[in-house]
């Protein structure tokens, strides 16, 4: 099949496809990735199909496959979390970290980046001029700044160090 032939038959098959496919998962969805999945691969094999053999139930039979298969690894996957349980309670972020979380968003791209590399990569300040491409002054200053305006956006000076001493 020519990259034309493919093309028409594509373009004349792909909705009846996803409609067949629809039917079997009762997801449409579901049906247009398998059915667009099935097509990849059927452009991969398409010197080798012919019009005279039935590409569309090559494409159709491919889609079937690959939804059977995508049920079958939800269906292990839900056993996997039903044998291991429910997941263990997780207890929210503590006020502070939600403040603290909020007032790094205020930042600039680049206060942020360095205040992340410091604080968080724990990287000193060389290594992040080499990873930024900023110069060592320039990393300085925009820690310098990111501490000012954290200190700012949180209630008070002790509680923005706190809070960055708190970063893991």
């Amino acid at each position: 099949m020519t990259e034309e032939e493919f093309t028409d038959f594509y373009s004349h098959s792909v909705r009846r496809l996803t409609g067949q496919l629809y039917l079997v998962t009762g997801d449409l969805h579901e049906a247009q990735d398998v059915v667009q999945e099935a097509f990849v691969r059927a452009w991969g094999h398409r010197r080798s199909l012919d019009r005279d053999h039935a590409p569309e139930a090559w494409v159709r039979t491919v889609a079937g496959r690959l939804a059977i298969s995508r049920w079958r690894r939800a269906r292990t996957a839900a056993r996997a979390w039903r044998r291991h349980g429910e997941p263990a309670d997780v207890a929210g972020p503590d006020p502070g970290t939600v403040d603290l979380a909020a007032a790094l968003r205020r930042l600039s791209e680049r206060q942020r980046l360095c205040a992340a590399l410091f604080y968080v990569c724990d990287l000193p300040l060389d290594r992040i001029a080499d990873e930024t491409g900023m110069a060592p002054g320039t990393v300085k200053a925009h820690l310098s700044r990111a501490r000012a305006a954290l200190a700012q956006h949180l209630d008070t000076p002790s509680e923005a160090e706190e809070n960055i001493d708190a970063l893991p």
